[in-house]
C-alpha cells in the first residue's frame, strides 16, 4: 500500500514541477498500475483535469471498459465531490487516500455508495507536499 502511495506521490511531484497543485493518483488492477495521473488544470486550462479523472480515463482505455470494478484507486488527497462521483460512476470499489480535505469530506459520498475507503496512508508526506506548494506560492 505504501508502495502505491509513493507512486501517487511521484505523480504529485510531476504536477508540482509544472506549477500545478501537487495531487497524484494511480489505479491498480491485479497488482498492476493501469492508470496514473496528476493535476493538469492550469497547463490544459481545463477544470476537469484532476489527477483522479486523468487516471480513470487512462485505466478505462487500458482495459477497454468504463467499468473499473476490479480496480483500486490511490490518491494523495481525499477526492473532491466531482472526482468522488466519477469514482462511483466508474465502479471502482476501493479508494485509498493520503491527506484528508477537511473542507470537503467527500469520503462520505464514497462510503454512502458502498465504496471501501482507507485514509491516512502516508498522510504526512501527502499533506506536506501540498502545504509546501501553497506556502511557496504566497
Amino acid at each position: 500500500m505504501d508502495k502505491l502511495m509513493r507512486i501517487a506521490l511521484a505523480e504529485a511531484k510531476k504536477a508540482e514541477k509544472k506549477e500545478e497543485v501537487p495531487i497524484g493518483c494511480v489505479i491498480v488492477k491485479d497488482g498492476k498500475i493501469i492508470g496514473r495521473g496528476h493535476n493538469l488544470r492550469e497547463s490544459k486550462k481545463d477544470p476537469l483535469e484532476h489527477a483522479e479523472l486523468i487516471a480513470i480515463r487512462k485505466a478505462a482505455k487500458k482495459i477497454g471498459d468504463w467499468r473499473l470494478n476490479q480496480c483500486e484507486l490511490y490518491v494523495t488527497l481525499e477526492p473532491c465531490p466531482m472526482c468522488a462521483w466519477a469514482i462511483i460512476q466508474s465502479r471502482i470499489p476501493k479508494v485509498t487516500y493520503g491527506a484528508s480535505d477537511p473542507k470537503l469530506k467527500s469520503s462520505r459520498i464514497l462510503k454512502k455508495n458502498k465504496i471501501k475507503v482507507k485514509s491516512g496512508i502516508m498522510k504526512e508526506e501527502c499533506r506536506e507536499i501540498l502545504q509546501d506548494f501553497f506556502k511557496n506560492r504566497r
